[in-house]
């Protein structure tokens, strides 16, 4: 039996792709939101933090 069989046997299937959208488009719209509303000066401390040996 095909792997498909199996899922077409499962009511409500057709939820889990609407789903993962939903949560893969929410995840990457936070993390755009929180780049653009971010504080520069952080940015620009992780930004330069592999090369500073201050630390």
């Amino acid at each position: 039996m095909k792997f498909i069989n199996y899922l077409e046997s499962i009511t409500g299937v057709g939820i889990y792709p609407l789903a993962s959208l939903l949560i893969f488009f929410l995840f990457f719209s936070i993390v755009g939101v929180y780049l653009i509303i971010g504080r520069k000066e952080y940015f620009e401390y992780l930004r330069n933090l592999p090369v500073n040996n201050n630390d």
